[in-house]
């Protein structure tokens, strides 16, 4: 929302000496106005500042070979820079046991202040698997049916496979509660990355919690299971 305040003052006077308002001030607001121009300065209280952009006969991106115009107050310089962190960049599962679901956690923190707000997209490069050989654990299939698309309740210990939750801010509406799990996409098997945090407003410092499972069965092959996460946080200006 692009809140714009214009005062206007006539000043009618017969002498040499001319005297422009300088400051508005009241007990929730200062007004600093220097020139005649019909915006000017930086509105301000205790609570907020607020930049102003006037006078332009179209507001949109404009580009050609070799540049590139943002006009209009979406292009602004943003008071929330845009920054993605991930609280651990290492999972560890340990040693696991057969039908025992095991879970690890890992927060998602996103500040965005660009008009067309953010998304972050995740996919693994392939299932967990052992390095060298064909010997994986499968994405899970939930309790009965999940993709990388839709989650599904996966509760039972007799459902076997990896997968992960989301809870938080701006998560997939399918993410009904801590019992809905999805499967990674996976990109060894052309599967596009699958959005997991978006919003289309300006936020800041808003965070998810990704929620990892593994859960294996007694014919599940020993060894040490790994593959890559990838995570890519994108803005929108």
């Amino acid at each position: 929302m692009l809140a714009i305040l214009v005062l206007s003052t006539l000043y009618l006077v017969l002498s040499t000496t001319v005297h422009a308002q300088a400051e508005i001030t009241s007990p929730n607001y200062t007004i600093q106005m220097p020139n005649f121009n019909s915006g000017a300065g930086i509105p301000s209280s205790t609570n907020y500042k607020v930049g102003t952009t006037m006078g332009q006969t179209a507001a949109g991106l404009f580009s050609s070979n070799g540049y590139r115009v943002k006009a209009g107050f979406q292009y602004i310089y943003s008071i929330i820079p845009f920054s993605f962190t991930i609280s651990s960049l290492s999972i560890n599962f340990g040693h696991l046991a057969v039908g025992v679901g095991s879970t690890v956690t890992s927060t998602l923190t996103v500040s965005a202040g660009g008009a067309g707000g953010y998304q972050v997209k995740a996919s693994e490069n392939n299932p967990l698997k052992v390095l060298g050989t064909s010997r994986t654990i499968p994405d899970t299939n939930c309790n009965s049916s999940c993709s990388e698309t839709s989650a599904g309740v996966w509760s039972l210990n007799t459902r076997y496979g990896f997968g992960f939750n989301m809870s938080g801010n701006d998560i997939p509406a399918d993410f009904t509660d801590l019992t809905y799990f999805r499967q990674f996409a996976d990109r060894s098997s052309s599967e596009n990355p699958q959005v997991v945090m978006s919003s289309i407003y300006v936020g800041n410092s808003r965070q998810s919690t990704v929620t990892y499972k593994v859960n294996i069965s007694a014919t599940q092959a020993a060894g040490t299971y790994n593959n890559t996460i990838m995570y890519t946080a994108i803005p929108s200006y």
